[in-house]
């Protein structure tokens, strides 16, 4: 290995690792809030990648069929816990966001997937499709079952990913996809060439980092999710209802997942089954962090990120072998660092 293969690996590693850093904050914050282990999050990232390739095609994206499928089932568990309760305040709007919109931006989508598209206009089309799906997500399976355990919810998690693979194939087919790059070509940095997509990850990447600390810090809505995350009964006990923060935590997530979709379509060819080791590289992330941080969640997957670019360089073949066996010291070094916060105390 020379100086410009390791630069080169060290631009790939950053610009997975960026990807893998988004999909920790989503994972991250949903667990935080809700206690749901969001196993499902690289299933979106799969489908907003997919949605773009498809576009990329000027076919109609698979897409169409599926977010509607979701907000009518995301309306059935909404009724049925209304029923139960019988609370049915909220059903217009409910109707409006789980039926209306699906169909409205399906159509629209229908429409302009025959037009001569920009990219940008592509991505935005993407995240209108693909977004809303983490909250209806939310409403259709984990907002009755808040109140169970931690192990209740993570079963849930693994069923749905199972689900949501079986319709990622059901809807995209088998076939890898790949869509044109946002902003074709390169540029001169020194003794190097960055390529103008690796410079729009970067800045989206970090304006979507810096947008959600500024969220969590400045807004009202955003320190109820903090304190939700810190003290759940005490939270409810300051009137933050803690529903509607799950619904806020997860259409965080359904974005950061669709985003990250839009932004790694052009990077490398994406199947319908790739979401799963997409949402395990990001969880490693999360661990790193010990399921409380942020910035160390952030910083854990860019580790992954560099890891995974050397391993693909000396060892293609057992690239997702070495990257997960990283996870065993840094399970082992939070294990003896738990151990010593107990002892102390």
């Amino acid at each position: 290995m020379n100086a410009t293969i390791a630069i080169l690996l060290i631009q790939d590693g950053l610009t997975n690792g960026l990807l893998y850093a988004l999909i920790a904050l989503s994972i991250l914050q949903v667990f935080l809030v809700t206690k749901v282990l969001w196993l499902p999050a690289g299933e979106l990232v799969a489908f907003g990648a997919l949605t773009m390739g498809v576009l990329n095609t000027e076919n109609v994206p698979g897409t169409v069929w599926l977010l509607p499928c979701i907000g009518l089932a995301a309306l059935l568990s909404w009724c049925w816990t209304a029923w139960r309760t019988h609370i049915w305040h909220g059903v217009s709007r409910q109707f409006v966001y789980s039926i209306i919109y699906p169909v409205l931006v399906s159509a629209i989508a229908w429409w302009a997937s025959t037009q001569e598209l920009s990219a940008w206009v592509r991505g935005v089309l993407t995240l209108l499709l693909v977004a809303p799906m983490g909250p209806l997500l939310y409403t259709a399976v984990f907002r009755p079952i808040l109140h169970t355990s931690i192990l209740t919810k993570l079963i849930v998690a693994v069923a749905l990913h199972v689900v949501l693979v079986g319709a990622g194939l059901f809807f995209f087919g088998p076939e890898g996809l790949r869509s044109a790059p946002l902003i074709a070509g390169r540029i001169d940095v020194g003794f190097t060439r960055l390529s103008y997509q690796l410079v729009v990850v970067a800045v989206v990447s970090m304006a979507l980092m810096l947008g959600l600390w500024a969220y969590f810090e400045r807004t009202l809505w955003g320190k109820a999710l903090r304190a939700t995350a810190m003290n759940r009964l005490g939270a409810r006990l300051a009137a933050v209802r803690i529903e509607t923060a799950g619904l806020i935590a997860f259409g965080l997530a359904g974005f950061i997942g669709a985003l990250a979709g839009v932004l790694i379509s052009p990077i490398t060819t994406i199947y319908y089954d790739s979401g799963f080791l997409l949402g395990l590289k990001g969880f490693i992330g999360v661990v790193c962090a010990g399921m409380v941080s942020f910035p160390l969640a952030v910083l854990g997957a860019l580790g992954v990120g560099l890891l995974d670019a050397f391993a693909s360089f000396y060892a293609s073949s057992f690239r997702d072998v070495i990257v997960f066996a990283a996870l065993v010291p840094v399970l082992m070094w939070r294990s003896l660092y738990v151990r010593h916060e107990d002892d102390e105390s």
